[in-house]
């Protein structure tokens, strides 16, 4: 990481940046079990080569960033697997390795390159409430101060800091305490950039109940955090956010709905919701990183990428 805003070039050249989708529920779709604390990060463990393949499909679709599994791989996390600290660190290694080992390939072959930048990756920083593993990412129902978020925080972001990640996606953030921990220990990794995202609770409020707009005051204040937004969203709730975040910030909003569907955290499993609007005809509403969260799909990916290069190119 350095300190030239990686996102610039993909914004000058074509005016959107376009994230990939989901990750975890795409392992589930091609006959991973997920049904584990550390969720996608048990891959990391299990099958690291199903989450390499994951990333290039999401590049072949046409995502000029692909997300690392680690939003679930903290280190507090894999030390209740048995992992020590060195092994638990290596994981999070591991998993932007797959990423970057994903760019290469996709690179190496010159008729990816036609019309595209290089792609980024982001190293993912999960909330507090993804360790716990109990639906609480959604709700941030913590009952934890800053400085105890920050000091959970704070190893993962030295190991991912120095990982070879363009950038960290510090997503799906729920409460106000986690976005003021987050960006102040960015600053002790002055090198770093970020974006953050929130989860949120409809167009007014993050999952906590902060307004939302006093959540993206926060985060844009950070020089580190060159974009900032929602994502793990229903999708009939992004135009209203990102509306509100334009007036807040003039750095780009980044939105990366899910398909809209309910998550029961007892059961673990999603509620299916034949109403739920489609997210790619949503997601364009001012924001400038789009892609997709929970559901969401290389193939949808495609099409949101044939859309917006197609109104910009």
């Amino acid at each position: 990481m350095n300190g030239n805003n990686a996102l610039m070039p993909f914004l000058a050249q074509q005016g959107v940046v376009i994230l990939d989708g989901a990750l975890a529920t795409e392992l589930e779709r091609r006959g991973a079990d997920l049904r584990d604390p550390l969720w996608s990060a048990k891959l990391l463990l299990e099958d690291p080569a199903l989450i390499r393949q994951v990333h290039y499909d999401y590049l072949v679709a046409g995502a000029d960033v692909v997300t690392t599994a680690s939003y679930q791989a903290s280190l507090p996390g894999l030390a209740r697997r048995g992992l020590n600290d060195r092994q638990a660190a290596d994981i999070l290694r591991l998993s932007v390795q797959l990423a970057v080992e994903a760019r290469a390939t996709f690179w190496a072959d010159p008729t990816r390159r036609v019309g595209r930048l290089r792609p980024l990756v982001a190293a993912s920083v999960g909330p507090y409430g993804a360790y716990l593993a109990d639906g609480s990412e959604y709700t941030g129902a913590y009952g934890v101060e800053v400085a105890e978020l920050m000091a959970f925080h704070r190893p993962r972001l030295a190991v991912l800091a120095a990982s070879g990640a363009d950038l960290l996606a510090c997503e799906t953030i729920p409460a106000w305490e986690e976005a003021v921990a987050l960006t102040r220990l960015l600053a002790e990794f002055p090198a770093v950039q970020a974006w953050m995202s929130f989860s949120c609770r409809d167009d007014q409020h993050v999952a906590d109940g902060t307004p939302f707009m006093d959540a993206v005051a926060v985060a844009a204040a950070c020089p580190q955090v060159v974009a900032v937004g929602v994502n793990c969203t229903a999708p009939r709730w992004i135009h209203g956010l990102v509306a509100a975040a334009t007036r807040v910030t003039e750095k780009p909003i980044v939105a990366y709905p899910n398909r809209g569907e309910g998550w029961d955290a007892m059961a673990k499993c999603w509620i299916e919701d034949a109403a739920a609007s489609g997210w790619v005809g949503q997601a364009a509403a001012g924001a400038r990183l789009l892609g997709g969260c929970c559901r969401t799909t290389p193939e949808e990916i495609a099409v949101l990428a044939a859309e917006l290069r197609g109104l910009v190119g």
